[in-house]
């Protein structure tokens, strides 16, 4: 297996670098790469150091710097070195400048700036803490984007933080099989209701588990082939019954469920 080198210098969190390598890494097998992260980098002093480190370990640069002398030394280094270096925002940067006609304010962090947009997506992830699997079931739910509604080990949890880090106000309810759905949650007409389902095979699966990780190692008929398989087709009756949409995830990752969701808002607005 082959081993690299890739060094992530920002001038910020490093957020943005983290996600388009993340992506990109994934379309590789049997490569084997050390990362190595330089973040907050606006200083040339800070940079020195960066490169200090690629010097020992040199390997591929991609970065993600917004002033120009920053720029221009980090690329001057890297040629000496023999090193490949690439900016991750410079060619976005140059065509959003072209097409609006006017410059970037060259200026690190702004998408982290305390404004509006931040302090709301703030109120939605303490949202869907407070409203995580019920709780609170009748009090505030009509302040909710969407309201995610399913079996036990569907994900819905960590599908709501997610959404709430995107600034949607995500509640969930489970499903529970025998016991009747909050008639008040049902009368609800704003939030948009989510329906989240897995085949018994997966949910078997993520439920043996989570029972391990608490110690539990007793079969019950939460774990039961033909309880599961009935609990399913229950759900997804009363799913039926209300008009719902369903999204299987036994195969999709909550990025992929929660991006589905965020479609399905959009066209909901007028």
């Amino acid at each position: 297996m082959n081993k690299f080198h890739l060094h992530l210098i920002s001038d910020s969190t490093g957020g943005t670098l983290n996600s388009v390598v993340k992506a990109c890494l994934a379309q590789f097998e049997g490569v084997e790469v050390e990362q190595h992260f330089w973040s907050l980098v606006r200083t040339q002093k800070q940079l020195q150091a960066a490169l200090e480190g690629m010097r020992d370990r040199p390997g591929l640069v991609l970065y993600t710097l917004v002033d120009d002398g920053l720029t221009q030394a980090l690329e001057k280094h890297c040629q000496a070195m023999g090193v490949p270096a690439l900016s991750i925002l410079h060619p976005a940067l140059k065509l959003m400048s072209s097409y609006f006609g006017r410059q970037s304010l060259a200026e690190p962090g702004l998408q982290h700036k305390l404004n509006a947009e931040y302090f709301a997506r703030m109120d939605a992830v303490d949202y869907a803490l407070h409203h995580d699997d019920g709780q609170k079931s009748d009090r505030d739910l009509a302040l909710a984007d969407v309201i995610l509604v399913g079996v036990s080990r569907t994900s819905k949890t960590p599908t709501c933080v997610y959404l709430a880090n995107r600034g949607v106000k995500a509640a969930n309810i489970p499903y529970v099989p025998g016991i009747s759905f909050p008639a008040r949650v049902l009368e609800l007409k704003k939030p948009l209701f989510v329906a989240l389902i897995a085949t018994p095979e997966r949910l078997i699966e993520v439920r043996r588990n989570r029972l391990k990780h608490l110690g539990q190692h007793r079969e019950t008929d939460y774990l039961d082939p033909e309880k599961v398989q009935e609990e399913i087709k229950e759900a997804r009756r009363f799913y039926t019954q209300q008009g719902w949409p369903v999204i299987d995830v036994t195969r999709r990752s909550v990025e992929e469920t929660a991006a589905e969701i965020m479609t399905m808002l959009e066209q909901r607005k007028p």
